[in-house]
């Protein structure tokens, strides 16, 4: 789930229980063959029915409330798996030709394992929830080491390093893992939203700024324009008002991607300069490959130079090739080669690819599979 869904659903929870009313979270803990959606996938479910969030396309959410309402009912945590053959699934021929294991959860705001979990979610903080799906106990992990709950000890041993090496992954997904005791073991994460960062507030960073919060980015906007960089024109984005000389100011993380978009060339060159010499894993250049070729020949001329791995960061020019040509088509283009890049596919289409379709990884940076 991206950090747009998780808001939903969490803010959805919350007014639930200032309603006084009860709910579970039924969470897709494990995927064969083909899925609308991939394990750590949530959906709220209220005590009168109602749902926030979806699990599949449509598929599932009917019979997945059915068994939530039980759940709530009697405080008794479900594992149900449902087979979407073309013959199996309760002959409704749904016909996706994979199977989900979903596991329903009665939401207990007083459990100090449950408080802190939807705590981090909330937060965006670093976390695994490790629950094993046979047997008893749960626990909360930070990325220094266990922070909550209880599992038998050589549970804990197995599990624990496990929930530690996905969550300093890049990209870290929640999985179903086997304990060397055959225990099959749900690894919940939660973790910080990737950060976007453009650097130039225009008219065309407005709709990706836009289209990135909705996908659930953490936006920065960096502009010395006091009359472009305002929250009318970039709702729900951090706004840093830094001219170039000033953006020492503005620290990357690993999880920032960086986009050069001022149409200026003199602030795109110091800006270019400061993303590539940053953390950043993604430094993207709006424009022809011809434009970044001389923004780097300038900053050559002027002393500055950069390794082949600060090289091998840059991207330009940025975007899939889908023909786009207004912003907001732009805006898609960009985010599209994003999506893909983080998470180590290639872009091309789907229609005639002959692998599964989540085979990853398809492109050189790709995240290591945890």
């Amino acid at each position: 789930m991206n950090a747009a869904e998780t808001r939903a659903l969490l803010r959805a929870l919350a007014d639930a229980h200032a309603r006084g009313q009860r709910a579970a979270i039924a969470t897709v803990v494990g995927v064969r063959g083909s899925a609308y959606r991939r394990e750590g996938t949530r959906m709220l479910v209220l005590d009168d029915g109602a749902q926030v969030c979806m699990l599949s396309g449509g598929c599932l959410e009917a019979e997945v409330v059915e068994v939530a309402l039980e759940v709530i009912r009697s405080g008794q945590s479900a594992l149900t798996h449902y087979d979407l053959s073309e013959d199996a699934t309760w002959g409704l021929g749904i016909g996706c030709g994979g199977s989900v294991d979903v596991r329903v959860e009665r939401v207990d705001p007083h459990d100090p394992v449950t408080a802190a979990w939807l705590s981090a979610l909330q937060a965006g903080q670093a976390a695994a929830l490790i629950v094993p799906l046979t047997g008893e106990g749960r626990a909360l992990i930070g990325p220094d080491g266990p922070l909550l709950g209880d599992l038998p000890p050589a549970l804990q041993a197995f599990a624990v390093p496990a929930a530690l090496e996905r969550l300093g992954s890049r990209e870290p997904r929640a999985a179903t893992l086997t304990a060397p005791d055959g225990t099959p073991v749900f690894v919940d994460i939660s973790s910080p939203p990737p950060q976007l960062a453009l650097y130039g507030a225009g008219h065309d960073a407005m709709p990706l700024a836009a289209q990135a919060h909705a996908l659930g980015y953490d936006v920065h906007v960096i502009d010395p324009r006091g009359a472009y960089l305002t929250p009318g024109r970039f709702p729900g984005a951090t706004l840093h008002a830094l001219a170039p000389e000033d953006l020492a100011a503005f620290t990357p993380g690993a999880r920032t991607h960086l986009i050069v978009m001022n149409h200026h060339l003199d602030r795109d060159r110091l800006c270019l300069r400061h993303a590539l010499e940053s953390g950043a894993a993604y430094v993207g250049v709006l424009g022809p490959r011809s434009r970044a070729l001389d923004l780097l020949r300038t900053l050559a001329g002027e002393g500055v130079t950069f390794t082949d791995a600060q090289l091998a960061r840059l991207r330009a020019p940025i975007g899939l090739r889908l023909g786009a040509e207004a912003p907001e088509e732009v805006a898609l283009s960009i985010l599209a080669e994003l999506m893909a890049w983080r998470r180590g596919y290639d872009g091309s289409f789907l229609s005639g690819h002959a692998g599964r379709i989540h085979d990853v990884p398809t492109h050189p940076a790709a995240p290591t599979p945890a």
